[in-house]
């Protein structure tokens, strides 16, 4: 979906600081599922009766994605509630065939032709390898503070987010160093408000000049990302900034000195029993802005850990102060709302640590939500113990594809907490 290029930016790109630190702003985790079940070597599963999900609505949300209703290239769609895979539907597609002449002809999603930021080479894009596993785009920032906030618990990452970015930089090799870069903060980085002159918006829209492309274009994204001007104060103004996420591969990195992918593989994917592949820069760096691929039923387990305030098996992942200030609404924007070719109104969110926030109509209620580029989603609705992963491949300009809002997915569950779950339903 053309609007969803690199969490699709909103209609301006200035927002509103929002009441932050009063924890009242912060949606607190809830886990009300009367049985806890840890899905780490697969999730059970249950019919969608058994935890109060509405089957018939169910089917016909399927049905609405095989017909292309909102877009004719959803590749999965998979809802999770109380600790079950209550369903579960991939649409199949041959990329090869539909990008087959875009792959051979360059522009801003084919920068060097071949390779692995190459976006139509169906040997990278949607899925890598042609295994089950899709490009995460853009959630693999949320996935990047999650890595954070478990080397912090841990005590491996003892930099405080206070921490001024360019202490972890020689200044002598930066450029366009001025007193704004010298106070923009590691906090700045999580919350898209580093202050950088930064165009992610031509992503969406294909122009070639935008930054993200042109950072893909450089060997070194890092270097490229930091000596960028400045155009604001740090953490004042929200700005969609794909390479602030880049930043913390390299900040990681010197803190800890530690690769952020193999210390993500050993204390956040295999405790939680996850399947990845991260790509990487040309010059080794993990590509933390949007290189991770998951599977749809993996990538729920990160809202799983989050429902249950950072704790996994009995064992603490990130600290529950973490998960609260990641789903802490730091900064509010908005961003068009597409019918066909035609803007119909703006969606509303919020933003907290690489998060997105969704505060539903007519409810206190946030929806955590990650988004990637194409048409990545997980949305995790805490009081409804509910989970929802899409999968697509849609990013064309021209894509008159659209988004479906949490709104549609609420819809399905009857009751507003978990039911219990007969014990035949459980994974065979």
């Amino acid at each position: 979906m053309r609007y969803l290029a690199h969490l699709f930016i909103a209609l301006c790109i200035t927002a509103a600081v929002v009441h932050a630190q009063d924890p009242q702003n912060a949606q607190q985790p809830s886990h009300p599922e009367k049985q806890q079940v840890w899905p780490t070597n697969g999730w059970a599963t249950a019919s969608p009766a058994s935890v109060g999900v509405d089957e018939q609505a169910l089917l016909r949300l399927d049905k609405d994605f095989a017909s292309g209703k909102y877009s004719h290239m959803w590749d999965s769609l998979a809802v999770f509630r109380c600790g079950k895979k209550i369903f579960e539907r991939t649409y199949p597609h041959d990329y090869a065939k539909i990008y087959g002449k875009e792959a051979g002809e360059r522009g801003p999603y084919n920068m060097r032709l071949t390779g692995r930021y190459n976006y139509f080479d169906p040997y990278w894009h949607p899925y890598y390898h042609a295994t089950d596993l899709h490009t995460m785009q853009s959630i693999s920032k949320t996935v990047t503070s999650v890595i954070l906030g478990a080397a912090i618990e841990r005590g491996d990452f003892k930099a405080a987010l206070d921490t001024p970015v360019l202490k972890f930089f020689d200044p002598s090799k930066v450029k366009n160093v001025d007193d704004r870069k010298r106070r923009m903060k590691l906090r700045d980085l999580l919350t898209m408000s580093a202050g950088l002159d930064w165009n992610d918006e031509g992503f969406d829209t294909g122009d070639p000049k935008n930054d993200t492309s042109q950072m893909e274009t450089t060997d070194d994204w890092v270097q490229y990302t930091i000596d960028k001007p400045m155009v604001a104060e740090p953490g004042k103004v929200w700005n969609y900034d794909s390479g602030a996420t880049e930043l913390l591969a390299y900040i990681f990195q010197k803190e800890t000195g530690q690769d952020i992918d193999d210390y993500a593989q050993k204390y956040l994917f295999a405790p939680l029993g996850m399947r990845h592949e991260w790509k990487r820069t040309y010059l080794g760096v993990v590509d933390t802005e949007g290189g991770l691929y998951l599977n749809g039923s993996d990538l729920a387990k990160i809202g799983y850990l989050y429902l249950h305030g950072g704790v996994w098996e009995g064992k603490r992942i990130v600290s529950s102060e973490w998960v609260k200030d990641s789903l802490t609404p730091y900064f509010q924007t908005e961003e068009p709302q597409i019918a066909g070719d035609k803007v119909v109104g703006v969606i509303p969110f919020n933003y907290g640590f690489n998060w997105w926030l969704y505060k539903l109509p007519d409810s206190t209620e946030y929806v955590w939500m990650a988004r990637g580029f194409g048409g990545q989603h997980l949305e995790v609705f805490p009081q409804e113990g509910l989970i929802v992963t899409l999968m697509a491949w849609d990013f064309l300009p021209s894509s008159t594809g659209t988004e479906p809002l949490p709104s549609v997915f609420l819809a399905l569950a009857k009751t507003k907490t978990c039911l219990a779950v007969p014990a035949d339903t459980a994974a065979r």
